[in-house]
Formats: C-alpha cells, structure tokens, sequence
C-alpha cells in the first residue's frame, strides 16, 4: 500500500549515526533552522521530558483476519452512489469454527462492499442477495462434501476402508447416514469421536491445482470424454479432526466448476473436494475411496449382493419348509 514520503529531514539527529563519546548533542534552541528535526533532545534528558508520538500505522496484513483473509471490519454501511438498499443481517452456517460456535455468512451489503473493493464496480446492486444464496449454498455443500471424508475416515484407514470397500452407494448405510440427504451436515454417528471442525480457509483461485490442470490436458487431448471448462475458483479449507491420539490438522482443497444450465435456467455447480496430498495418510485416504469404488463397480459388486440375497432367501425358504415337513411327521 502506497504510503508517500516518510523519510525523516536529513539533520535529524535520532537517525544520524552515532557520534563519538566525546562530541555533545546540540542544545535547544528558541529557534530551528528550515528542514531541521522538529525535536532536539536536551542535554540532559529528566524523567519529566516527554514527547508525543502518532500511533504507528496499521499495514494491510494487520487488518486482515488469519482464518479467512478477509478485513476484521467487513463494512455493513451502504456504498456510495448504491442505487438501492440491501439486506444488513448475516445468515449462520451450519459449520462449526474452533471455539465450537458457527462461522457467519456476510450480509449482502458486505459481499457488495467486498467486491467493490475487489474492483468489481460493474456488479448490479439486485444481483447481490442471488449471489450471496449462491455462496453460501456453495460453502454449505463443500462442508457436506469435508463431512463425508471425515465420517469415513476419521477413526483411522481400517475403519476408512472397511466403510468404503462396498462402493459409494453403500457407504452412507454402512454410516448410518440418511442417503436420500446428501447436504447432511450435522448428523455425526461416531459417538468416540467428536466431529470435525473448520479452523481457517483461504481462497487461491489463481493458483490451479494439479488434479484441474491434468483435466484440462485431458480434455485437450480427449475432448469427448474429458472437455470441461476450467475451475472459477478454488479454496483450500483447514479442518481439525481429533481421534484416539489427539487433534490434527487436515487440509482440503476445493475446485469449484459451473456446468450447464439445468432444465429450469438454474445455475448448475460442481464441487470436487478430497484431502490434500501433504502427508501418506491423504494419499492414502483417497486412493482408499476411489479405488475400493472402482473396484466395487467393475467387479459386478451390486450382482453379487443380489445373488447372496437369493441364495440367503432360499436357504431360509428350504428350512422353513424342512421344519413343516418334521412337524407333520
């Protein structure tokens, strides 16, 4: 941030260097000469001298909140030449912060202000109140998407593994998750472990991560299989998740696309969220996922459940009737 000059007068004596031991500072004055310090300290300083100062100033970093990078006072007052009026009350999420209490969406005035600072000036003020239900019904499914990881692999690979080894389509039974509500956020079923928590994310849209760069290489070479627009966003969440040995931090990367729109002109969104690959165990956790569900459906896993539901059927159909033939007997 552009500050001016703030070089001090070149005869000021508090950042000459120093002077030998024998030299004497220069004694106050009744007047000082154009362009020289506007304090000469005295040669012999009491307790009783004193000088005032201007607080130092606040740089830009300083007044940015570290769990969001976002400006501690995000303000909630109308812009200038706004041509109408929006909304001041913060609606609260369903994710929880570190202290336990729920991280809050900004108003509408706030997120119209935020991209007014962003350089957005083209935004139409009747457009933010859509935006800001479209931001949050983002970050609401990204948190059900962190959720889902974290029921599955919470309490270590073993458990991962065995919740994951019959497909996607199994996993929420295995859970004991409702599968009919994907946006599920609250429901926490691992009663030894207490549920996860979002500490800090940050937003890094231009940095593309590897997996939505080797989909656009694929896309360029396949583009009838893989062809997909690039990500318009992508955030990196930091999530605390706590077992048996304690609390650890687990980070998540987030790319957000936009698909086609649905049959009703809606915006369509697609969200890809996995752990980051910083450590064995996140490498781990989603070779676990995708391959115990590629293996599950290539493997024809649904026939063999159908089949093992006959036989099991037919088996209990020949003891019924066994134990009829012996009564009659």
């Amino acid at each position: 941030m552009p500050r001016g000059n703030a070089e001090p007068p070149p005869s000021c004596p508090m950042h000459k260097k120093s002077t030998p031991a024998n030299s004497r500072l220069p004694s106050t004055t009744t007047s000082t000469p154009p362009g020289a310090c506007p304090y000469v300290p005295p040669d012999n300083p009491t307790s009783s001298s004193s000088t005032t100062s201007s607080p130092p100033k606040q740089g830009f970093l300083s007044r940015l909140n570290p769990l969001n990078n976002m400006p501690f006072d995000l303000s909630n007052k109308p812009a200038e030449n706004q041509s109408q009026s929006l909304p001041l009350s913060r609606e609260a999420s369903t994710i929880p912060k570190g202290d336990g209490s729920l991280w809050e969406y900004p108003s509408p005035q706030q997120m119209y202000n935020a991209m007014l600072r962003k350089g957005y000036t083209d935004t139409p003020a009747d457009a933010v109140e859509s935006m800001v239900s479209i931001h949050n019904f983002l970050n609401e499914g990204a948190w059900a998407e962190i959720m889902g990881w974290e029921r599955r692999f919470s309490r270590g690979l073993k458990e991962g593994y065995r919740v994951c080894k019959r497909g996607e389509e199994n996993a929420n039974g295995e859970l004991g998750v409702d599968p009919s509500d994907p946006f599920d956020t609250t429901t926490w079923t691992a009663a030894d472990v207490p549920p996860p928590k979002l500490l800090r994310f940050t937003g890094r849209p231009d940095e593309p991560t590897p997996k939505s760069q080797i989909l656009q290489w694929l896309g360029w070479a396949w583009p009838a299989k893989y062809e997909t627009s690039p990500p318009f966003d992508r955030h990196d969440w930091f999530v605390e998740r706590c077992g048996e040995n304690g609390c650890e931090e687990v980070r998540y990367v987030i790319d957000y696309y936009e698909g086609p729109e649905g049959e009703n002109g809606e915006p369509v969104f697609f969200l890809d969220v996995r752990p980051a690959i910083d450590s064995p165990r996140g490498v781990a956790e989603r070779g676990i996922r995708w391959g115990t569900d590629v293996w599950w459906r290539a493997s024809g896993g649904v026939v063999r459940e159908v089949k093992k539901a006959e036989a099991a059927r037919k088996k209990q159909e020949e003891a019924a009737a066994g134990q009829t033939r012996s009564t009659y007997n």
